[in-house]
């Protein structure tokens, strides 16, 4: 059974190559779905101009299917809601040194 702490987890380890922070602090992930051994995650970017549009998404459906039950990966990258830094968690914004 996968669960959605694995799914975090291997995220985690998922770089926007321009922010020292981790896709998940930095709030990017907006929904995660588990079917069985399928994971479907809904994500945005920092912008719809960013150099790294096709390689992090990638970079996500790679790291994800490493997790031994899974058999399947969809990532959907959505702009609605649009990104902002809000969306930085606590641990995220203390990186990148902005004030909470």
């Amino acid at each position: 059974m996968i669960t959605r702490e694995q799914v975090i987890d291997r995220l985690k380890t998922v770089y926007d190559p321009e922010v020292p922070v981790d896709i998940w602090e930095l709030g990017l992930i907006y929904e995660i779905q588990i079917n069985d051994s399928a994971v479907h995650v809904k994500m945005t970017l920092t912008s719809p101009s960013c150099p790294s549009a096709q390689q992090i998404p990638a970079n996500v459906k790679s790291c994800l299917a490493q997790i031994p039950e899974v058999s399947d990966v969809a990532v959907e990258v959505v702009w609605e809601p649009q990104w902002t830094a809000e969306l930085i968690s606590p641990e995220g914004k203390k990186i990148l040194k902005i004030d909470t």
